[in-house]
């Protein structure tokens, strides 16, 4: 601990004895710090605010019909890549930077320093970005900031108009593809159906249960083509066997019925329609409806008089034709009709048995036809599917691009462009106790450096450990009044020359700081 106290004690007595050279470099360097701050040229700074409307009551009335992209997203990406070259580029030719530009070089420099010094600053919260910009010259500053601010009001989102349309541009080369698609299936599934037309399905049934049907009514026409043939037998063993005691049995209610008079039966049929007729609107104590049921029960009786008269006449007469005979008549017409209707349920069983068996035997292929039919319709259904989809998408996207185009996004200039008064930078208050710090510390150095190249010998004990040589004895230096005097005037003027350095320093900071006051 003794020697490195006496090796620091050894170091400052040498840098003492070199302190003119200490403030002499001091000096130097204060004036030369100083000149070079007071070189530095002053810096103006253009700013401007801008608010960014994002917002607006047609989005969320909107939301989940159309697809609305992220517009703060979109802004606040727009912010960030708003300083590029093309845009620098583009902001020098609005701003007349390039008048006094020769060279390719030069302007290329003139845009990397805009690129470093431009800046934009936003609050993401609120959407107010800040635009910053120094220069020497104050025009130029507020010059460039206005171009700027032209240049990020103008763009609008047009990147992002072109990402919408690139993404429409796709989707209708989509759409169109899957058309193809779609058509091509349709008529696949066209040839498919025509080809299979006899085994196809109606009204959603399924070929075994379109089988099973036919079976059925093939049975219900046999059924009733049977019974027709029983019923044409019966008429017609009673028209020829059961004839004669038709004739000649008494007369009955019931005959009446069937035997036709077409004029008394035509004039009955029209007067039981007026009837219905009137019951629907009157009771049966309606004078019209007892007048129209007294007219049929006289209509009546006068075809039960006929017919009597009638039957008489063929028992007084039995050797008259059975043409004329009304019950063999009536007869002989029902035993047509049995044969045209026995004749059509033939026609009709025939047919269903015909179908019956084409359906039998495509039962075979059904498997396979099938197979192939689901087939075909899955791959038609998942075009169709796919196609539907992006109809939708392409739809959302057309109207969330008019909700864009109508609504927008809304540039609000909240603080023009302006420079401000005074200069920003260089802050001399700040550099010159700089400087003072950087003299004070290049004299320190100095002295400390001449020091230890040249260095000096205060003890005997110090030289005898740097010679490494026999000391044979030492001098003693005897200080009288005069050496005192000389000695404490060297010690005065140091302490003038440290003195005027700092006081120099302080007057220059007050004028400064005087003058700021003034131009405020």
């Amino acid at each position: 601990m003794d020697e490195l106290l006496r090796q620091a004690t050894t170091i400052l007595r040498g840098m003492w004895k070199r302190r003119w050279l200490g403030i002499i470099v001091a000096w130097i360097v204060a004036l030369a710090s100083v000149a070079a701050v007071l070189a530095i040229p002053d810096k103006y700074e253009a700013s401007a605010r801008i608010f960014v409307d994002t917002q607006s009551i047609l989005r969320p009335l909107m939301s989940g019909l159309v697809t609305q992209p992220n517009i703060d997203q979109q802004v606040m990406m727009l912010s960030r890549t708003l300083i590029t070259r093309p845009n620098v580029e583009k902001l020098i030719r609005m701003a007349d930077l390039d008048l006094g530009v020769q060279s390719k070089a030069d302007r290329d420099a003139l845009a990397e320093n805009l690129m470093s010094s431009l800046k934009i600053v936003n609050t993401s919260r609120d959407n107010i970005y800040t635009i910053n910009y120094r220069d020497t010259q104050p025009e130029h500053a507020k010059r460039v900031v206005q171009s700027l601010v032209s240049i990020f009001v103008e763009s609008n989102l047009g990147d992002a108009r072109k990402d919408s349309e690139s993404a429409r541009r796709f989707i209708d080369e989509q759409i169109t593809t899957y058309e193809k698609k779609l058509e091509e299936a349709e008529a696949r599934l066209k040839e498919f159906k025509l080809r299979n037309l006899a085994t196809q399905s109606v009204e959603g049934k399924d070929h075994f249960t379109q089988m099973s049907e036919a079976g059925a009514l093939l049975e219900t026409s046999k059924l009733a083509l049977r019974e027709a043939e029983q019923s044409h037998e019966a008429l017609k063993r009673h028209m020829l066997g059961e004839e004669p005691s038709l004739l000649s049995a008494p007369p009955r209610e019931e005959h009446v019925a069937g035997v036709s008079i077409p004029e008394i039966d035509s004039r009955l049929d029209v007067m039981q329609r007026n009837l219905d007729a009137m019951l629907q609107r009157f009771t049966e104590q309606h004078p019209d409806v007892r007048s129209t049921r007294r007219l049929i029960k006289d209509l009546e009786e006068q075809k039960r008089e006929e017919v009597k008269a009638r039957r008489l006449a063929a028992a007084a007469n039995p050797t008259a034709p059975m043409s004329t005979n009304p019950v063999h008549q009536q007869l002989a017409i029902s035993v047509s009709e049995a044969e045209a209707n026995i004749a059509a349920l033939q026609t009709r069983v025939a047919e269903y048995q015909q179908r019956y068996d084409v359906l039998q035997e495509a039962v075979k292929l059904m498997p396979q036809i099938e197979a192939e039919f689901a087939q075909l319709n899955r791959d038609y259904e998942i075009n169709k599917k796919n196609y539907e989809q992006l109809v939708q998408r392409r739809e959302s996207a057309n109207m969330g691009s008019e909700i864009n185009n109508s609504v927008g996004v809304d540039f609000r200039l909240i603080d023009p462009p302006r420079v401000s008064p005074q200069p920003v930078a260089p802050n001399r208050t700040i550099f010159l106790p700089l400087t003072l710090l950087l003299a004070l510390g290049a004299g320190v150095a100095v002295t400390f450096a001449a020091s230890q190249v040249r260095p000096v010998f205060f003890d005997s004990r110090a030289l005898r450990e740097v010679c490494s040589l026999p000391l044979l004895g030492t001098v003693s230096r005897l200080t009288n009044d005069a050496t005192k005097r000389g000695e404490r005037r060297d010690l005065i003027r140091f302490a003038a020359a440290c003195t005027s350095l700092i006081g120099a320093y302080g007057a220059g900071l007050l004028a400064l700081f005087l003058f700021s006051v003034r131009t405020a």
